[in-house]
């Protein structure tokens, strides 16, 4: 069993996320109490109980679905189950950075608020959409985009085969999204996100998130491989991660690709580990065989049928 760990992005977010995980491990709650030190953000209410509007606020919803992912970990490592490879979508890359030692816990819990406040605060003002596309080739999302002549929009996540997310002013995307139907999408899906995330659109935000990394202590030379979004390659040693991450801000997030290294590399058990079940589908559509396990943990159950599974395949 080779074990890839997925940590989900901004979108997975949900009231009530995490609640009978704090309930249920003191390494859970230690590690809400920790997030809550470092940020002064009460990530409790904010995740168990809070509305749905405040939790879906950028500055908030970053820390947030961070937060699960690595109270997860710390159940999962309790019980000697480590990845062997990691990534994230979008924020999720964080959680992979910090849970693979190139970010230490607390500067890389720090950073996280950090880029939700610059992604909050520096998203130039306008009516900005993102919506998913399913059922579409690559290029065909991409030539509908480019026939959209009022407005801007891109694609912007290549999240699996047959998915990609848009992104752009409220017009262009609706109209991208019309155009592609028209051309055999089977599906399309407004996002609940609050910005052109992944465009040219967040320079400012990129030349802001790059002055908080370059404060930050990186540690490259680790074990655990992570797969970057930015172009869907392992770390190396000698990658700048300050002008990865700063480029990763306002670049397409090239999932997809993440996912075929991974499987290219061995994994042949992908554990989506935080809210939701988003990357799971995600795996499921790359139709990678008959041989493949995916598990998901967002809750007391499936985290315990998770170690049950691994410790048996051991």
């Amino acid at each position: 069993m080779k074990i890839g760990f997925l940590f989900p992005g901004q979108g997975s977010q949900a009231v009530g996320m995490g609640k009978d995980l704090y309930d249920s491990y003191e390494e859970v709650r230690n590690i809400y109490d920790n997030v809550q030190n470092i940020t002064g953000i009460d990530i409790k209410t904010l995740s168990f109980e809070g509305n749905e509007e405040t939790l879906n606020e950028t500055k908030y919803t970053q820390v947030a679905v961070l937060t699960e992912s690595l109270a997860i970990l710390e159940i999962l490592k309790k019980n000697g189950i480590t990845p062997e490879m990691s990534a994230g979508l979008s924020l999720g890359e964080y959680t992979a950075l910090i849970s693979g030692g190139v970010f230490d816990f607390q500067e890389g819990v720090k950073l996280v608020q950090k880029r939700g406040e610059i992604m909050q605060n520096l998203t130039p003002e306008g009516n900005w959409k993102m919506a998913a596309i399913l059922g579409l080739e690559e290029q065909q999302v991409e030539q509908v985009c480019n026939s959209v002549q009022d407005g801007f929009v891109v694609p912007a996540n290549y999240n699996t085969i047959g998915q990609i997310v848009i992104s752009g002013e409220e017009n262009a995307v609706i109209e991208a999204g019309e155009k592609a139907k028209e051309i055999g999408a089977k599906k399309v899906s407004i996002l609940k996100t609050a910005g052109p995330f992944h465009t040219e659109k967040l320079e400012k935000c990129s030349e802001a998130l790059r002055e908080e990394l370059n404060k930050v202590k990186i540690n490259t030379d680790v074990a655990t491989k992570v797969v970057k979004n930015l172009d869907g390659e392992i770390y190396t040693k000698t990658d700048d991660v300050v002008d990865i991450l700063s480029n990763h801000i306002m670049n397409p997030v090239r999932f997809t690709k993440v996912l075929k290294t991974m499987y290219e590399n061995g994994v042949d058990t992908f554990i989506e580990v935080g809210n939701g079940k988003t990357l799971s589908g995600f795996v499921k559509r790359m139709k990678f065989g008959d041989n493949i396990k995916i598990m998901n943990i967002d809750n007391c159950t499936t985290l315990e049928n998770v170690i049950k599974e691994v410790k048996e395949n051991e």
